[in-house]
This record gives structure tokens, sequence and C-alpha cells, in this order.
């Protein structure tokens, strides 16, 4: 195991039976999985599955699955994050322990594809960070970010003793499933994403005095602006970004 993969590896069966149980695996289904380690998880995909396909950045792992496992699984030996997803083949459904570290960018880069769902491990308290309502102290930019994608929903917790090297915080199974239909509409989804992540970087100030250090707001006047982004739904957020995509020369 390579600490720089940031790879925890899942070593409880019982729980990948309960994460192929949760995605509801035919054999219609071809399957993503995204850092397979040593295969706990692919080995019962490949039995329920059309196809699997599984990428894993370790060389030395991908080539000891490559060894192991059925002929319906494709090992692909590379980083998740740089790999174009629409040069794999086609899969419907994604099923993976993720890496720990990379549980941001992976989640956000997987709600671009289309797919039917997803059942993902990750971080109780990334978890947590993902469901989380307005007012909460969990409520983040990635909660936002999450909402407006996708339904997502925790499934189980998980010992963190279940993974080998062990963790310091137990995890969490969630499902991701895209939505069919945004629950609120944008002018422009990155100027969003921009103006998310620039508001929650200042969470405890009010709005009007972040936005006053970037922008010339002193023509703008709305009830939100004296409030601190986590008492805005991610509905309300949207509609301030769309305000100021229109309103401000960027």
């Amino acid at each position: 195991m390579k600490k720089d993969f940031g790879q925890n590896f899942l070593i409880d069966e019982n729980i990948a039976k309960k994460e192929i149980n949760y995605a509801n695996i035919s054999k219609d289904d071809i399957v993503l999985e995204i850092g397979p380690g040593y295969g706990i998880l692919t080995f019962l995909l490949a039995e329920k599955a059309k196809k699997v396909i599984a990428v894993e950045i370790d060389k030395k792992l991908s080539d000891y699955l490559k060894e192991k496992l059925p002929s319906n699984v494709i090992i692909i030996n590379n980083d998740i994050l740089k790999l174009d997803f629409n040069k794999l083949p086609k899969f419907n459904k994604i099923v993976s322990n993720l890496p720990f570290q990379i549980s941001s960018p992976i989640t956000f880069k997987i709600l671009e594809y289309n797919f039917s769902s997803a059942i993902l491990m990750y971080q109780k308290e990334f978890a947590e960070r993902m469901i989380a309502n307005k007012g909460s102290k969990n409520y983040s930019r990635l909660s936002v970010g999450v909402y407006y994608k996708s339904h997502c929903k925790i499934l189980d917790f998980v010992s963190k003793n279940c993974f080998k090297p062990k963790p310091k915080v137990d995890s969490c199974i969630v499902r991701l499933m895209p939505r069919k239909k945004s629950p609120f509409s944008l002018k422009d989804e990155k100027f969003f994403y921009d103006f998310t992540k620039l508001l929650f970087n200042h969470r405890r100030k009010k709005i009007k005095t972040t936005l006053s250090s970037i922008y010339d707001i002193s023509t703008i006047k709305h009830e939100y602006l004296e409030k601190r982004v986590e008492e805005l739904t991610p509905e309300q957020i949207g509609e301030l970004s769309n305000m100021f995509f229109d309103k401000i020369d960027r």
C-alpha cells in the first residue's frame, strides 16, 4: 500500500456484500469501480454484473488484479481524476470504496457523467457534509453543489475497523443519483460554483462584507446580503448568484 495514493482497503466482505445489495446489480449492468485495491468488492461485482470497469492508480495492484479477476472485468491502470470518462466503455452504475483523499474532486467529476446510480464509500464527516442543510455546522459548498446535481442519501455507517490500514474516522455508504432536472436554474454554473466557494470561505461574515471586498455593491440592495451564507438555502444562493452574474462586471 502506498500512502501517497490515500488508500484504506476494505477488509470486511460483509460490508462489500451490503454495497452490492444497495446497488441492486444485475446482468444488464456495466459498473465502474474506482480504486479496487485488492478486489474485495470487484470479485463480488464481477459475479453479478455484465461487465466491471475497475480503475486502479497503483500499477502493482492493477497487475495483481489482472491475474486474479474474471474476464468480464476490465482493469485500467490510471489516475481516475485524469481519465476521460467518455473514453471508457459506457457504464450505467458506479460502486466504489473511494480513495478518501480525492472524495471531493471525484464526486463532482462523477456528477458530470450520465449514470443511473452510484453506491460510494466516504468518510463519515465528508458524507455528513454532503447531505447537510442550511444552519448546520456541516453545511458547506459541498452540500450546495451535491444538492444542485444529485439526490444524496446516507444508507449505512461503517466502522473504521473494517479497513486496513485503519483510518481515524468511521465511514458511510452513500447513494448518489443524478437529478433529471436541476432544483433551480442558473445563468452560469461556473460562476455559481465560484460564487458559492467565495461565500463559504468567509462563512462567518455577512454576505455583503464578503462581496464588498471584491465588488462594488453600493447600488445592490437585497435582504440576503444582510445574512451569512450558512443561513441561505442552495436555491437562495443560486438566486443571489444569478443576480450578481447579471449586475457585476466580471
